[in-house]
């Protein structure tokens, strides 16, 4: 089994905006449930289709599979809706990448930067563009921001 052990924060001010390319990311959700996700990502010219299990402080069970394309797109018309759809940009800080997610559409105006770790007690260096850590509210996961859109909060 994969584990994904991940750490969430808010982003502050524009300096990692030169920092990397941003890449378009639309995403979907066949299960938004908190015991199962089900999600089908396209990045670029790349799908995949992630399964995650229930968060468990900062680990979750996650089972990544590569989809092809044309799958992906019929997969995210079966979603539930809207998309969630997101700029990303992976930065390099510290021996980590940051992925900088600004989100588009009804959750316009949400910037928000994960890393994953090795452990959940790992130390690592933030750089100075990253406030809050938001990895315990659950009004930031991807799979709520579909029934809770940023706007309406």
């Amino acid at each position: 089994m994969g584990v994904e052990i991940e750490r969430k924060f808010l982003v502050c001010g524009d300096a990692w905006r030169d920092l990397a390319a941003p890449l378009l990311l639309r995403q979907g959700y066949l299960s938004s449930h908190p015991e199962r996700v089900v999600r089908v990502r396209i990045e670029g010219e790349a799908a995949m289709m992630t399964v995650k299990g229930r968060s468990v402080g900062a680990s979750r069970g996650e089972w990544e599979y590569p989809i092809p394309l044309a799958d992906a797109e019929e997969l995210l018309r079966l979603c539930e809706q809207p998309l969630v759809e997101k700029y990303r940009r992976r930065i390099d800080f510290g021996g980590l990448i940051w992925e900088v997610d600004e989100f588009l559409g009804a959750n316009a105006g949400l910037v928000v930067a994960e890393v994953e770790l090795s452990s959940e007690d790992q130390v690592f260096d933030k750089p100075d563009w990253v406030g809050a850590e938001v990895s315990d509210d659950a009004r930031y996961f991807n799979s709520n921001l579909i029934h809770n859109p940023y706007s309406l909060w």
